[in-house]
């Protein structure tokens, strides 16, 4: 699985793009950016970056970002976006990362890093504020 690229660029490994996701959202604000690999428990999805915005108009700016900048940077658009409009819960959907930006009730509610709890962390570097660069189990 792959996201949709746009102008043919060469395709980023469904790592790469978690990272990258979570990179961007990380510098537009976000909080609490957690990378899940979901590649040995599912078949549709590589990776889940999950996020919290401290409100709706804050999760529609990290959307956008990420929007942006893996269209412009990268050459990717996510196959689908969720949930845009109202900004309670986006998801972007690039097919081998799925992204997921909550308001703080939300996350709390759907908690999908206890629902995938068995799904490893993907440690993020400094730029995400979570140190370390390999995959975290547990």
């Amino acid at each position: 699985m792959t996201a949709v690229l746009d102008k043919g660029q060469d395709r980023l490994p469904s790592e790469a793009v978690a990272r990258r996701i979570a990179e961007v959202a990380d510098a537009k604000q976000a909080q609490d950016v957690v990378v899940l690999d979901m590649r040995s428990l599912v078949g549709y999805t590589d990776f889940l970056v999950i996020c919290t915005a401290r409100n709706e108009r804050l999760a529609k700016a990290i959307h956008e970002e990420v929007y942006q900048r893996l269209k412009h940077d990268d050459g990717l658009l996510p196959a689908t976006v969720e949930g845009e409009e109202a900004a309670r819960w986006v998801l972007m959907d690039y097919l081998d990362c799925v992204f997921h930006v909550f308001v703080p009730e939300l996350r709390e509610r759907y908690r999908l890093e206890v629902l995938w709890g068995e799904a490893p962390r993907l440690a993020l570097g400094a730029e995400t504020g979570a140190g370390g660069c390999s995959a975290a189990h547990g």
